[in-house]
Formats: C-alpha cells, sequence, structure tokens
C-alpha cells in the first residue's frame, strides 16, 4: 500500500486510482527503487523493496485478526494482551554494518551516437599513456565496518522505496534500533500507529545508515521475521542493499515531486 503511494498519488476513488495506474504504463514514465538481498543461513535470498522487521510490534500484529470480534479494539486488544504474556519483551542480538556508498552520475537518457571505430582506439591508447602511473597499481580502500549490540523491542531494517531520494549522492538502507524500554499503554499506542505504517521508526530509536550489515541472534532465539508482510524464521542474516535495481511505472506527477523536492 505505501508503495502504491509513492508511485501514484492517493486518491479515495478505486477507479481513479486504477486510471491514473493505467496511463503511467501508457505514458512510460519509471523511477528507480531500490532492493535489499537478505541472505539466510539455510535457505536462497529473499529479496524485499520495504524490508525486514523483527520484534514485539511485529509479533503483537500479526494477532490482531484472531481478535476480529472485538471490531475497532482489535488492534489495541492484541497488544495489550501481548503486554500480559511477557514483559519487558526484550529482543537481544550484534549489527555489523558498512555506511553508505556514493551514487555514481546518472547516465543521460539519451545516448549521443557511438564514435567511429579508430576514433574510440585513439581515444582508449590515448587514455592509457597519460593514465598517472600510480593510478594503474591503485588498491580499492577496504570496507570499514561497526558493529553494534542491541537490546531493542524491535528492529527494522529498510529501504527508502516510501520517499525515494533520486536526487542524492549517497545510496543507504535505513536500521532502527528501537528503545528497549517503553511503557505498556505506549506499547498500545504506537502498536497502533505501527498497523498503519509498519516501519516508522518512534522517538528514542537509534538510527542508522548502512549498505551492507549482518545480523547475528544468539542461539536458540526463537519467533520469526517479516519480510515485506511476509513471514520468515528468525536467523541470523546478511542484507545487501541494491540501489535502484527495479525500475516502476510511476505517475508524472509524483517523478516530478521527487526531483524538485530534497529528502530531509
Amino acid at each position: 500500500c505505501s508503495l502504491s503511494n509513492t508511485l501514484f498519488p492517493e486518491s479515495g476513488n478505486k477507479v481513479q486510482h486504477i486510471t491514473d495506474a493505467t496511463l503511467a504504463i501508457v505514458k512510460g514514465e519509471t523511477i528507480p527503487l531500490d532492493v535489499l538481498q537478505i541472505k539466510g543461513e539455510k535457505e536462497q535470498p529473499v529479496f524485499a523493496l520495504s524490508g525486514l522487521r523483527w520484534g514485539s510490534y511485529r509479533d503483537a500484529g500479526v494477532k490482531v485478526s484472531k481478535y476480529w470480534y472485538l471490531g475497532p479494539l482489535k488492534t489495541k486488544a492484541a497488544h495489550f494482551f501481548s503486554t500480559l504474556k511477557e514483559w519487558p519483551q526484550i529482543h537481544q542480538a550484534s549489527i555489523s554494518y558498512v555506511g553508505p556508498t556514493e551514487r555514481p552520475p546518472s547516465e543521460p537518457e539519451e545516448k549521443p551516437p557511438r564514435p567511429a571505430l579508430y576514433r574510440r582506439i585513439f581515444r582508449r591508447l590515448a587514455s592509457y599513456w597519460t593514465r598517472p602511473q600510480d593510478a594503474v597499481s591503485q588498491k580499492v580502500k577496504p570496507e570499514v565496518w561497526k558493529e553494534v549490540q542491541l537490546s531493542t523491542l524491535e528492529l527494522s531494517i529498510t529501504t527508502r522505496n516510501s520517499r525515494p531520494d533520486l536526487t542524492g549522492t549517497e545510496d543507504f538502507m535505513n536500521i532502527c534500533i528501537e528503545p528497549d524500554t517503553v511503557s505498556k499503554s505506549d506499547f498500545i499506542s504506537i502498536g497502533s500507529q505501527k498497523m498503519r505504517d509498519p516501519h516508522m521508526c518512534p522517538e528514542g530509536s537509534e538510527y542508522l545508515q548502512a549498505s551492507r550489515c549482518t545480523l547475528l541472534l544468539p542461539e536458540r532465539t526463537g519467533g520469526s521475521f517479516s519480510i515485506d508482510s511476509e513471514e520468515y524464521e528468525a536467523m541470523g542474516v546478511e542484507v545487501t542493499l541494491l540501489p535502484k535495481k527495479l525500475q516502476f511505472f510511476c505517475d508524472p506527477r509524483q517523478r516530478e515531486k521527487m526531483l524538485q523536492v530534497p529528502v530531509q
């Protein structure tokens, strides 16, 4: 739903929403979105457009449907009953990460005509002979990894696809480590907000930016992850950002907004 709102203007009219989507395809207007590659210890990689959640809000949220008979109170009920089982609900792990990567310059939409073969050969030879000698043997800078021991109520690793940054100079995913101390009333209140915006990062959370990260869980850790709202067994994972990997059709008005308004 959040991805749909990113690509097309919000509309209470479903027919209008479908019409906007159809026109976007006809016009061929697209934007590039990031993908997360999530590789576990046992299975093949999983790919996500939104991200990964692990924690108490996720666990309570998947049980909301069990309380359907309470109508509009079912969300608060699921989070309230969750606090009766165990409190505080702390999740401990270790996370190692590499910071953002520099975004390469974008290619022009229309490529210039390819020069003649003899011109290409001449340019290549000229480039080789005029290149500084130290550039030939220049080594790639090693990645700098940082490690954080975390104790949290919930951890999320997400793309920025809900608010794409088309004009920035860096690519990264967001890591939100929420506080491990919260009152039961705040847990119920924040849990209700997360049902509307699953990847919101509450006040007081630790916030990291990374291009790659490795999440290590203690032995015999139970529970589950949510990856793009699908449930998976909780385990150690390696998450890699694949920046601007997929092109999605979008409303031209939305694309103009992304190009004009800088992301804070």
